[in-house]
Formats: C-alpha cells, structure tokens, sequence
C-alpha cells in the first residue's frame, strides 16, 4: 500500500506538471522504474497511459477557456502519426547521439526566453498564412517523432514552437501544445498497447491520479497566465538539462 500511495502520489504531481508546461514522466517514470521493477518498455507503457489521460484532460479544461486554430486538429494528426512512428524506431537510434543534441537545444531555448522578457506575452491574434500553417505542421510532426523515441520536454518545445511560430502569447501555445501532446502520447500508447506492454491495472489506477492533477495544473495555468508558464519553462531547462547531463 506504501509503494501504491508513492506511485499516486508522483502520478498526481506529473500530472500537474504536464499541465503546466510539460515534463511529468521526468516525476513518474524514475518513481515507476524504482518501486515496480518492471522492464522499460512496461514503465514507458504504463506511464503513457497516465498521461495521455492527464494531458486530455488539461488540454479540455483549457481549449474550453483559451481556444486553439483550427489547425490545430493537423497538427495533433501529424504529431500522433509521426509519435507512433518515432515508438516504432526508438531501438533503431541511439540514445547518445540524441541527449548532446536536445542539451544544445534546451540551453539555446533556455538562454532566448531569459535574454527577451517580452516572448510570449503578446495577446495579439496571429496571422494564419499558408505557410505558417505548414510550418506548424512541419514543427507537431518533428515534434511529435521526438515524443515517440524520446520523450522529455515535448509540450515545452511545443510551447515555444508555436510561440515563436505564431507570435502569440505562451498561454495560446500552451492550449494548442497540450492537444498535440495527447495525440503524441496516445500514437506512442497505441504502439504499446499493441505489444502488449501496458500494465493495465496500475495504469488505471495512476491515470485517475494524474487526471486529477492535471486539473489542478490547468487551472493553475489559467490563474497564472503567460507569466507564469514562462517560469515553469524556464525551471524546466534547467531540470531537464541536470537530467541528461547526469
């Protein structure tokens, strides 16, 4: 019942922070692989489920309040197309050659949104052209084959993608990232299920925690605004990148 409480417990705060900016299975995952001892395509697996549930969730409370494009439906169809895809290759490429890579990447995200207060605050309607609708398109898929392989950060990079995309405000990308982020998740979870490596029984239990947290995260959120997801962003830069280092 002890290991049981800690496994909801971090399930619960993973959700939360999915919902905030991203970056729960950093919580959950380390808490899964300790405590069951099941083998990593099982953790992967069983974790998947907890977040997809939690991000759907998030993603509805926060659509209802912010509203996404149109577009946006593209997006998380290529995304969760190309999330299962990146599943399907993740023994294919090796872990090495990734982590130096999305180090540069987050300590260059990092250093852009500290040196420029004003990213991310603008309330302005973005201008929706052919190309940039492409580019989004462009931006959910190379994300979205990342989540499947890889994984941590996705809803950040997906933040700050649109973000710079769009020349919105953090709270806008963040409503559009945490639909893409389902799909991503749910195209890896299809992947998993399908070589039957979803505890189900946990998995249940630990999604109804992270449901619940990532309700409260959206709704802090939407409290907190763009100011605050650009601190969460921050703060996980930082975590991710002590993460992969170590």
């Amino acid at each position: 019942m002890g290991a049981l409480a800690l496994l909801l417990g971090a399930s619960l705060v993973a959700g939360w922070v999915d919902a905030v900016i991203g970056g729960g299975g950093l919580i959950l995952i380390p808490v899964l692989m300790s405590v069951t001892g099941m083998p990593a395509a099982a953790v992967l697996a069983t974790n998947k489920v907890a977040a997809v549930t939690g991000t759907a969730s998030a993603g509805l409370t926060m659509v209802r309040r912010v509203g996404v494009p149109r577009a946006t439906w593209a997006y998380a169809v290529a995304a969760g197309s190309l999330s299962a895809c990146g599943a399907l290759a993740v023994s294919l490429i090796d872990d090495s050659v990734i982590r130096p890579a999305i180090i540069v990447l987050l300590l260059a995200v990092g250093t852009f949104v500290a040196l420029k207060p004003s990213f991310g605050t603008s309330e302005a309607t973005p201008t929706l052209t052919r190309g940039r609708i492409l580019a989004g398109v462009a931006l959910a898929a190379g994300v979205g084959f990342y989540d499947g392989i890889f994984g941590p950060g996705t809803g950040m990079f997906l933040t700050m993608g649109f973000t710079a995309l769009f020349a919105q405000s953090f709270l806008n990308s963040a409503a559009m990232a945490k639909v893409i982020n389902t799909a991503t998740n749910l195209g890896a979870l299809v992947v998993f299920i399908i070589g039957g490596h979803v505890a189900w029984g946990l998995a249940l239990s630990l999604a109804v925690a992270n449901l619940v947290g990532a309700q409260i995260g959206a709704r802090t959120v939407l409290r907190g605004g763009s100011r605050l997801v650009r601190g969460a962003l921050l703060v996980l830069v930082v975590v991710l990148c002590a993460r992969l280092v170590s």
